[in-house]
């Protein structure tokens, strides 16, 4: 295994599809923004908005993944937060009935889970890709996000409904930034 040819590959499949982190950053900014524009929303609604996003993150990364595992070798890495995502985002839509603390936990578990998975693969690019601080710095944010959530539980929805659209829009911004940077790179 040529870990050089693996970062090429991961590189170019990351420079290829740049918009599809475009995407996924403008989709966390629109949620972000929707938590405070309706900060009362109940929390059925709010559970269906978070669980529709995360499950569509989620079939996005999913299908990204497996349409280019081929050509790179840490493919895994990107199914692996893609099927948490919509494990997650489903436990949420069909169990809408569940406690706020639960969910909490599942989003929490995601978020930490998510941010570590997005940490190492930076640390695996770091020599093929300038700026992979973005992409540690949004691990750092998920991480935070995740620890927040299990630290504040009993915060009222609309402290919760901000600290996630908070999290969803600096999550989104670096996204975008990300894309940008993958963008040029490829040229």
């Amino acid at each position: 295994m040529n870990t050089s040819t693996d970062m090429e590959n991961a590189m170019n499949f990351l420079t290829r599809n740049w918009w599809l982190l475009l995407l996924r950053g403008i989709a966390a900014i629109l949620f972000g923004l929707a938590t405070f524009v309706w900060p009362g929303l109940t929390i059925s609604v709010l559970i269906i908005m978070f669980g529709a996003y995360i499950l569509l993150d989620g079939i996005i990364g999913v299908v990204d993944a497996l349409r280019y595992r081929e050509g790179v070798d840490n493919w895994w890495f990107w199914l692996f937060e893609s099927i948490l995502g919509i494990v997650v985002g489903l436990l949420t839509l069909f169990m809408p009935g569940i406690t706020a603390l639960v969910l909490l936990m599942f989003v929490a578990a995601w978020s930490i889970l998510g941010g570590v998975l997005r940490i190492v693969a930076a640390i695996q690019l770091r020599k093929k890709i300038e700026g992979e601080w973005i992409m540690v710095l949004s691990g750092v944010l998920s991480i935070v996000f995740g620890v927040a959530i299990i630290a504040l539980p009993h915060a009222g929805l609309v402290s919760i409904a901000w600290l996630i659209g908070f999290w969803a829009i600096a999550f989104g911004i670096l996204f975008i930034m990300l894309a940008f940077r993958l963008r040029k790179a490829g040229g």
